[in-house]
C-alpha cells in the first residue's frame, strides 16, 4: 500500500504466505556470540579474550618439553613399566600438575610426529609389532588418561623427593617449608595448613602439627605390584595374586606412614616457635612456684611476729595438760593405795578373827584336821577376792556356826577357782600335744623331699595357684603323700631357711639311693690296676651305651639346642642329635626326651586338676 495524500488509502495486491525455516547454530563465530550474549561482553571485550587464551595455549604449548627423539629411541617397550611417562609425553615440566586437556593435545603432538606410518612416509626404520618404540607413547597415554592409574603412577612418581631432613635449628623454615608443601600433594584433605614463620600465632602452629600427625594419606602403591591378577589362569591364582600384592602394598604404606611421621617429628623437635612456648611454659610455671614459696615465706613471716603471745599462750595451754595428767595419776595412786590398805585391814581383820577361834580348835576335832584347816585359812587369806573377804568377815561375827558355815563356802569356792584353773591348763597342755602330734604325723620323706625341690624349680614364682600345683605334683608321683598347700609352704620354708644343709643332705641320700638301684660297680674291684680309672657313667657309655649319671645344665642346653635345630622330619635325627651332645649316647637322649616330654605332661595334669578344683569350689 503506497500512502497518498490526494487519492488516500488504496490496496494494491495480498502478501503472500510466511515461510518457516529451522537453523541449527553452529561455528565457532555462534560459540563467540553465545559467550558474549551470557557474559554480557562486548565485541572488543571478546576480541580481547579470544587474544588471551590464544596466549595461554601457547604459554601451555611452551611449557612442553622439546622434542627429544633421543629419549624415545633408548626406551624399551618390554620395560614400560620402568619408563616416565610424564617424559615420554614431553610433560616433565609439568607432570602431576598437568591437565587432562594438555596431555591429550601433547599425545596428538607425539602421534604426529612418531605415528610409524608418519615416519615411514619421511623414509624412517620401523620395528614390527610391539617391539616399537610407539607402544611406550601409547602405553604413556594409556596410563595418564585414566585417572585411576594415573594417580597410581603418581603415588611412585620417580622425580619426588622422599628424603626427611635431619633435625637442625638453623634456617628451620627454609629446609622444612619446601618438604611440607612436596608432601602435602598426598593429602586427602584439600586444605593443608602452612608452615608459617616466627610470627604466626601459637593456635596455628599447634593445628599445623596437629593436621600433620593426623595426616591422611591417598598415596597407594598398586603401580609396583609384580604381578598383574588378570594374567592369572584360574580364580585361585588370581586371588593368591591379589593377596601377594595386597601385601606388598601395607608394607610400602607402613614405610610411608614412618617417613611422615619421622619428618614431622624432626621438624616438631627443632621448630624455634615449639621451643620458645615449652621456655615460656616452664618460665610460667617456674613463676607459679616462686609465688607459692614466696607466699609460704610471707606466712612465716606474719606468723613469726605474732608468735611470742602465740607460743606463750600454747606453753600455758601444755602447763595445764601435764598437771591436770599429774593430778589424775596421783588420784588412781590415791585410790589404789586405799584399796590396798583396805584390803590390809580385812585380811588382818580375817586373820585374827580366825586365831580368836582357838577355843573352837579352828572348826577342827583333831591336830591333824586343825593342821589343814589353818592351811586352809592361808589359802583363803591369799585367793579370796576382796568382795568376799568383807563378806566372810561379817559372817564370822554371827557365831560358832554360822562362822563355820560361812568359811567352809568361801573354801569351796577358793577349791573351786584354783580346779576350774588346772582344767583349763590340762586342757591347753592336750591341745598342744595334739598338735605335735600332728606335726609328728606328717613328717616327709626323702621322696617328697626331692619331689618338692623338682617342683619348686618347675613351677617358678607367679604360676597360678603355685602351692596346689606343687602338692598336687608330690602325690601323683609320691605314692601314699598326703601333703597340702599348708605343708608344701611350710616346708619350702624351711628348705629356704636351711637351705645348705637340708639341701646336701638330700644330694647324699640321693646320691645313695643311686648307687643302690644300680649297683654301681666300684674303682677297688679292678683286676689290673694299671688300667684307666673311669668313672660309672663312662664305663656304662663303654660297655652298654647308656650314661645313668645326672644330666648338667651344659648338657642339658645342647640338648635343647639341638632338638631345636633337627626336625623330626630329618632322616638319622637321634643320632645327628647325639653327636650335638658328645657325652650322651642316642639312647641317653631319647630317654632324657621322654623325660622331658613325661614332666611336662606331669606338670600341665597338676595345673589342670587344681583350675579343676577351683572351678567346682
Amino acid at each position: 500500500m503506497i500512502p497518498n495524500e490526494s487519492v488516500g488509502t488504496a490496496i494494491l495486491g495480498a502478501l503472500p504466505s510466511l515461510l518457516s525455516f529451522d537453523f541449527e547454530p553452529v561455528g565457532r563465530w555462534f560459540e563467540a556470540h553465545h559467550r558474549r550474549a551470557h557474559s554480557l561482553h562486548s565485541h572488543s571485550h571478546h576480541s580481547l579474550d579470544d587474544s588471551s587464551s590464544e596466549s595461554e595455549e601457547e604459554e601451555e604449548e611452551d611449557q612442553f618439553d622439546e622434542e627429544d627423539e633421543s629419549l624415545l629411541l633408548r626406551l624399551d617397550p618390554k620395560e614400560w613399566k620402568k619408563q616416565d611417562h610424564y617424559a615420554v609425553l614431553g610433560l616433565s615440566k609439568l607432570r602431576y600438575k598437568a591437565s587432562d586437556d594438555q596431555i591429550k593435545r601433547a599425545y596428538k603432538q607425539k602421534v604426529l610426529t612418531h605415528h610409524p606410518d608418519k615416519r615411514k612416509a619421511r623414509g624412517k626404520l620401523v620395528k614390527e609389532g610391539d617391539d616399537d618404540y610407539f607402544t611406550c607413547i601409547t602405553k604413556a597415554y594409556e596410563i595418564l588418561g585414566n585417572k585411576q592409574k594415573r594417580r597410581s603412577f603418581d603415588s611412585v612418581d620417580p622425580e619426588f623427593d622422599d628424603d626427611v631432613p635431619i633435625s637442625s635449628k638453623d634456617n628451620f623454615f627454609e629446609i622444612y617449608r619446601p618438604v611440607f608443601e612436596r608432601n602435602a600433594r598426598w593429602s586427602t584433605k584439600k586444605r593443608v595448613p602452612k608452615l608459617g614463620d616466627e610470627n604466626t600465632p601459637f593456635d596455628e602452629v599447634n593445628t599445623f602439627y596437629s593436621f600433620w600427625y593426623e595426616f591422611d594419606s591417598w598415596r597407594e602403591f598398586s603401580y609396583l605390584d609384580e604381578e598383574e591378577k588378570e594374567k592369572g589362569e584360574n580364580r585361585e591364582e588370581r586371588r593368591w595374586i591379589e593377596k601377594q600384592n595386597k601385601a606388598a602394598r601395607q608394607k610400602l604404606k607402613r614405610e610411608e606412614m614412618v617417613r611422615l611421621r619421622q619428618l614431622v617429628d624432626n621438624a616438631y623437635a627443632c621448630d624455634p616457635r615449639i621451643i620458645k612456648f615449652r621456655e615460656e611454659e616452664k618460665e610460667k610455671k617456674n613463676a607459679v612456684k616462686r609465688a607459692k614459696q614466696e607466699a609460704v615465706r610471707q606466712r612465716h613471716f606474719h606468723l613469726s611476729l605474732i608468735s611470742p603471745p602465740l607460743k606463750k599462750r600454747q606453753e600455758i595451754l601444755e602447763t595445764e595438760r601435764k598437771k591436770k595428767e599429774r593430778e589424775e595419776e596421783a588420784a588412781k595412786a590415791q585410790v589404789k593405795k586405799s584399796l590396798l590398805v583396805y584390803q590390809t585391814c580385812l585380811l588382818l581383820r580375817f586373820l585374827r578373827t580366825m586365831y580368836n577361834f582357838e577355843d573352837f580348835e579352828y572348826f577342827a576335832s583333831t591336830d591333824e584336821e586343825k593342821i589343814l584347816m589353818m592351811q586352809d585359812v592361808d589359802k583363803v587369806a591369799e585367793l579370796l577376792s576382796l568382795t568376799n573377804l568383807q563378806e566372810l568377815n561379817e559372817n564370822l561375827t554371827k557365831g560358832k556356826d554360822s562362822a563355820k558355815d560361812a568359811f567352809l563356802n568361801k573354801l569351796k569356792l577358793v577349791n573351786q577357782q584354783i580346779e576350774e584353773e588346772k582344767r583349763q591348763q590340762l586342757e591347753l597342755t592336750q591341745q598342744k600335744s595334739v598338735g605335735d602330734h600332728q606335726n609328728v604325723r606328717k613328717l616327709w620323706s626323702e621322696a617328697e623331699t626331692q619331689t618338692l625341690i623338682k617342683a619348686v624349680n618347675l613351677f617358678p614364682a607367679g604360676t597360678q595357684d603355685r602351692w596346689e600345683v606343687i602338692a598336687n605334683f608330690i602325690s601323683q608321683h609320691v605314692s601314699g603323700s598326703n601333703k597340702n598347700a599348708k605343708d608344701v609352704l611350710s616346708k619350702a620354708k624351711e628348705l629356704q631357711k636351711n637351705d645348705m644343709k637340708l639341701r646336701d643332705e638330700v644330694r647324699k641320700n640321693a646320691f645313695s639311693q643311686f648307687e643302690q638301684s644300680h649297683k654301681a660297680a666300684k674303682s677297688g674291684d679292678m683286676e689290673k690296676p694299671s688300667e684307666r680309672l673311669e668313672s660309672v657313667g663312662e664305663q656304662q657309655v663303654r660297655e652298654l651305651g647308656t650314661n645313668s649319671a645326672p644330666w648338667s645344665a651344659d648338657e642339658q642346653k645342647l640338648l635343647e639346642q639341638a632338638l631345636k635345630s633337627y626336625q623330626p622330619s630329618e632322616p638319622d635325627r637321634w643320632d645327628k642329635i647325639a653327636s650335638a651332645v658328645p657325652s650322651r649316647s642316642k639312647k641317653d637322649c631319647m630317654k632324657r626326651y621322654k623325660e622331658l616330654c613325661e614332666l611336662v605332661k606331669a606338670k600341665k595334669q597338676a595345673q589342670t586338676a587344681v583350675a579343676a578344683k577351683n572351678k567346682k569350689s
